[in-house]
């Protein structure tokens, strides 16, 4: 069929529905560098401002999906299952479900993504242990999912080359924030791995790119409509991020906090086990769901239960070692923060609530993470959590520990982590982590 860009541009444009055949020509078109980007520009502008239906959505992950490869992983035979994190500060759940997931037996494919902008990547935090190699081919990701049952990569260039190239272009036109657009690319994405079920966490919250709980649920409900459409058993949890997840956030240190978690080892400090707990609790109903989804139990509760008794045996964290000897990381030279300095408050009253966009935007000044794909990461930078939503705090109290290797960006993180803060007179209710599973 022949078809000219400027019409179908102006047909979306107009706010009528582009047919699969006029999505798949732009998109393939677009990818074989045959189009310019200010005509992709302009249909991506279009299409954010006029929307995209169900049959639109699901065209659109089709046609980006099919510009790569699948990944074929019909020589294993059991149920593969993977989990897709919206994003947010101190997000480290796939470092602990993962191997709980494959001690259970349960192959569990994960083509994982860096962190850009306030949110952190699970690639990122695994690359702070020395050695950890996450480029390998992917004959090593089929093989070391064949014998360990779990393996992490990034996307390659063979994987939905259409997201890559778009998003970027995504990135520089104002045009992210399209929930079209964002469910085509992460369901491509998750698609292209050759998984079976996908347990989805969409965050919402000052942390999240959903802001509140109602947008999070639209967007969950419109990327299991692609995934069902696809074939495939998935479930969503719908988490807070109104304030950072666990304790700690940079990577690091968030690789410390996974390990503790794995191994099981007991914190002194009450306030400092509860923020720990947030970390385990989530990681634990993520890899009950994903167990669940398998068939593997007869209920989630079930699993919770086969979950939390793989972690506390330390089969979980023997699974993580085996992780890092795959991929050639050597965790007993996991580095250190050479600095650190205390944050305390300013006033007295109870913590109303924390921009956590803002205490992510502290992490880009320590270097934690990227403002631009091609920045350096500090891997020992971050934060450590002392006080969070409705705790009391006193004028001189520690609220936050900043780490990192340069301390001479350690007054501007502070004063933007004190701007993060609302402290009144009052104590507020908090909100529960996990607020809805949809199935």
């Amino acid at each position: 069929m022949f078809f000219l860009p400027m019409e179908i541009i102006k047909k979306k444009r107009n706010g009528f529905e582009l047919s699969p055949e006029e999505i798949d020509y732009f998109i393939q078109s677009y990818t074989r560098s045959e189009l310019p980007d200010y005509q992709m520009s302009a249909l991506l502008m279009a299409i954010y401002f006029r929307g995209m239906n169900t049959s639109e959505t699901l065209a659109l992950t089709k046609s980006m999906l099919n510009s790569g490869i699948v990944v074929d992983l019909s020589q294993i035979s059991e149920f593969k299952v993977d989990k897709h994190s919206t994003g947010g500060v101190g997000d480290k759940t796939s470092l602990i479900l993962g191997p709980i997931v494959a001690a259970a037996g349960i192959p569990v494919p994960m083509i994982s993504g860096r962190g850009l902008g306030h949110t952190g990547g699970t690639l990122d935090k695994l690359e702070s242990i020395p050695g950890f190699n996450t480029q390998l081919s992917l004959e090593d990701f089929k093989k070391n999912l064949l014998k360990s049952k779990i393996c992490f990569i990034g996307q390659t260039k063979d994987i939905c080359p259409a997201d890559k190239k778009i998003y970027a272009l995504r990135d520089v036109t104002a045009t992210v924030e399209s929930l079209p657009l964002i469910c085509a690319s992460i369901m491509s994405k998750k698609i292209a791995e050759g998984i079976d079920g996908l347990v989805l966490d969409v965050k919402y919250g000052s942390g999240a790119f959903m802001k509140s709980s109602e947008q999070a649920e639209e967007l969950a409900l419109k990327l299991m409509d692609i995934a069902k459409g696809y074939g495939k058993k998935v479930v969503t949890l719908i988490t807070n991020m109104n304030q950072p997840l666990g304790r700690f956030a940079g990577n690091s240190l968030e690789v410390e906090e996974c390990v503790g978690i794995l191994k099981n080892e007991p914190l002194s400090d009450a306030i400092q086990s509860r923020f720990t707990n947030e970390t385990r609790e989530l990681s634990l109903w993520l890899s009950a769901h994903m167990i669940h989804l398998s068939g593997k139990t007869k209920s989630a509760d079930e699993a919770y239960a086969l979950a939390e008794k793989i972690l506390v045996s330390g089969q979980a964290y023997e699974k993580f070692l085996e992780l890092c000897k795959i991929h050639g990381g050597n965790l007993n030279l996991l580095p250190k923060p050479k600095h650190k300095l205390d944050v305390t408050s300013t006033q007295k009253g109870f913590i109303q609530k924390m921009n956590t966009e803002t205490i992510g935007v502290a992490g880009l000044i320590l270097k934690a993470g990227r403002a631009q794909v091609t920045d350096i990461i500090e891997p020992t930078s971050g934060f450590e959590f002392h006080k969070k939503d409705g705790d009391t705090v006193e004028i001189g109290e520690k609220i936050f520990t900043i780490f990192g290797a340069d301390p001479t960006l350690f007054e501007e993180a502070r004063n933007k982590l004190l701007s993060s803060l609302s402290i009144s007179l009052q104590k507020t209710s908090t909100q529960p982590l996990i607020k809805k599973v949809l199935c």
